[in-house]
């Protein structure tokens, strides 16, 4: 019968004939130990089923090797981008990821703040969820010196890094891009304005159609869900307007994809009649005929960014909070979707 006792580093001692301190040192790779010795503990360690008390070493420690990141949603080719880079950067470092999403819910993302307080985080990374409107439900852990990153949609948080993009810059482009093609009238899809990303787009894409003199009308905006459902929403309110736009600037690219299918099926020519822009260079861009105009929004290093920043907090190389923002570069990727001269 299989003994349920713990192997423990004092078993592969007696069986390998040394000591036990050389059979710690030699499960935590230190350089003293040799590479033959490390793979007879190793080796010996994996036959006999040991498995390290991460538990309590993280009690000696006071440290978990844990991360947390709270996500609106995983269902977007950026966020994926985000959380790999995150990924790639922790597992170099010998740290775990824990993965949850706010579903969009500022009552669901302080449950989650919650639940990673006490599965004992050693740090945490945000994207915030559509109506979050103040930080206080992230005080329990900075009063407990637990570091905090903001990255994509942030708040202004003295003690807390943000990671962000020119937004307003970024829409300024597209806006610009589409009144060079010759279009007058410009409707902008977008999310919440409380959140920081669409507000600023928003800016960008008003500043854009005043410096080219064209007349900003209320009608011209739609705040949505920005999911396929408002894609099919949009499309049906552009196709009863009157008179219809000639383009259209869309604050990410699923949304974007969905409204110039349905304008398409409905006999609306893209982009001779409307053009379409849309954010954040998702795969679908590429696959929607004519392909989408979009915003190259780099994912992957702003996970990498975030992650390294709260990491090299947490191992004292550098303090998380001498730069409040870092601002990566985006870039307006020109399609056929929005090239009509």
């Amino acid at each position: 019968m299989q003994s349920d006792k713990e192997v423990t580093i004092y078993d592969i001692a007696a069986e390998l004939n040394i000591s036990a301190g050389t059979v710690s040192r030699g499960l935590k790779d230190h350089p003293a130990i040799s590479k033959k010795t490390k793979k007879k503990i190793n080796d010996v360690a994996m036959v006999m089923g040991y498995r390290s008390n991460t538990f309590a070493s993280n009690l000696r420690s006071k440290r978990s090797n844990t991360i947390g990141v709270i996500i609106p949603r995983m269902n977007s080719n950026f966020m994926s981008s985000v959380i790999a880079g995150m990924e790639k950067v922790a597992n170099e470092a010998s740290y775990n990821l824990i993965i949850s999403q706010s579903l969009e819910s500022a009552q669901k993302e302080i449950m989650n703040v919650k639940t990673m307080f006490n599965n004992r985080v050693d740090g945490l990374m945000i994207s915030l969820a559509y109506d979050t409107d103040d930080v206080s439900h992230f005080d329990i852990l900075l009063k407990k010196g637990i570091p905090l990153v903001f990255f994509d949609r942030v708040l202004e948080h003295p003690l807390c890094t943000n990671i962000i993009i020119d937004n307003k810059k970024a829409a300024y482009e597209a806006t610009k891009h589409l009144i060079e093609q010759g279009c007058k009238n410009i409707i902008h899809i977008t999310g919440p304005l409380a959140r920081n990303v669409y507000s600023e787009r928003f800016l960008g894409y008003r500043s854009a159609l005043q410096d080219f003199g064209l007349e900003f009308h209320d009608a011209n905006m739609m705040i949505t869900k920005l999911d396929e459902q408002a894609g099919i929403y949009t499309a049906e309110k552009i196709i009863q307007m009157n008179p219809r736009p000639d383009g259209v600037f869309v604050a990410n690219d699923s949304c974007a994809v969905m409204c110039m299918s349905v304008l398409k099926h409905s006999g609306i020519r893209i982009p001779d009649d409307i053009a379409f822009i849309g954010f954040n260079n998702d795969p679908i861009s590429r696959v929607i005929e004519p392909n989408l105009s979009t915003i190259n929004y780099p994912g992957f290093e702003m996970g990498e960014i975030a992650a390294s920043k709260l990491i090299g907090h947490l191992n004292k190389e550098r303090n998380i909070n001498v730069t409040n923002s870092i601002t990566l570069r985006s870039e307006l990727i020109v399609r056929a979707s929005s090239v009509r001269i």
